[in-house]
Order: structure tokens, then C-alpha cells, then sequence
């Protein structure tokens, strides 16, 4: 069953990422990146890895997707779309959606999905992520953050300087 499972999620996840960048309306794009991030965060719960995919909804499909879609809505670069279009096409979507999250739903409370035997069972759990980031990787995690640091500094440093007018500093207007 777990095998099934993967199955779905990975031609779900597959579908989306096609409509991510076949679909020429922006809002629906950022909605199916959304829909691949939370079937990749599936994947990684089928693989023991809960800690990794929490980050994955939290951080992605959370954070990112909302900036995206902040973004998106601010510019307001599309044209308006029918939402009110009924029929029976999506009716049936819709049942057919909510009939997957419900299989996958159950399926996920109904047993534990096993691991395999080579995987360590530790894995993607908060105690080894730590462990990788402060131990092993201590040195690339302290660049990427001075890096980061400085990204701030320089964007805060662009926002706060004044545009030139082609006036000089001591010029009243007249």
C-alpha cells in the first residue's frame, strides 16, 4: 500500500510542477507549486524524515507561497477569471481531490509506513538535523548566515538612499 501511495503522490507531484510552468495565469501557478510542496512534504513523512517535512510546509508552502502570492495580488498582473463556473467536470474534481486526501489521510492513520532496513531510523529527526548543522556543517551554516547578513545590510542600505534628482544637495525649489 505504501508503495501505491508513493505512486500517487509522485505523479501528483509531477502534475502540478507540469502546471507550474505550463499555466499562464500566476496565481494558479503559485497554487500548484503549492500543491507540489506539500506532496514532496508527503514523501518525505513516508521516508521517517516528520522534521524535514514540517520545514517543508512551514517554510515553502507557508512562507514563500504567501510572499509569492502577496506579491502576485499586489501587482495585479492578470486579467479576472470566472471562479464562479459550476458544472459537473468540477464537481467531480472535486470529489475526486477530496477522495485522495481522505485515502491518504486514512492510509496514514491506519499503520505506520515502514522503512526500510538501510535507512537510519533517526533521520530527519530534530536531534539529527541539529547534530548535521551544529557538528558537521558548522562552518558552511556560519557563511551562509554572514551571507545572509550582509543580503540585509545591503538591501537595507539600497531602501535608505535617496534617488537622484539631478539637483544638487543645497538647491531649493523655486
Amino acid at each position: 500500500m505504501s508503495f501505491a501511495l508513493f505512486i500517487v503522490l509522485a505523479l501528483i507531484a509531477v502534475a502540478s510542477a507540469l502546471v507550474v510552468i505550463t499555466q499562464r495565469h500566476p496565481v494558479n501557478s503559485v497554487l500548484a507549486l503549492i500543491v507540489t510542496f506539500f506532496c514532496l512534504a508527503m514523501l518525505y513523512v513516508m521516508l521517517g524524515a516528520q522534521f524535514i517535512a514540517a520545514l517543508q510546509v512551514i517554510v515553502y508552502a507557508g512562507a514563500i507561497m504567501v510572499l509569492f502570492l502577496f506579491i502576485l495580488m499586489l501587482l495585479n498582473l492578470s486579467q479576472p477569471q470566472k471562479w464562479d463556473v459550476r458544472g459537473p467536470l468540477r464537481t467531480a474534481l472535486g470529489f475526486a481531490v477530496a477522495g485522495g486526501v481522505l485515502l491518504i489521510a486514512v492510509t496514514m492513520l491506519r499503520k505506520p509506513l515502514g522503512l526500510s532496513a538501510a535507512l537510519d531510523p533517526a533521520m530527519g529527526s530534530v536531534g539529527s538535523v541539529g547534530d548535521a548543522l551544529f557538528r558537521r556543517f558548522l562552518l558552511p551554516f556560519e557563511v551562509v548566515s554572514v551571507l545572509l547578513l550582509i543580503a540585509i545590510i545591503g538591501v537595507v542600505a539600497l531602501v535608505k538612499r535617496e534617488p537622484d534628482s539631478g539637483k544638487e544637495a543645497g538647491d531649493a525649489p523655486k
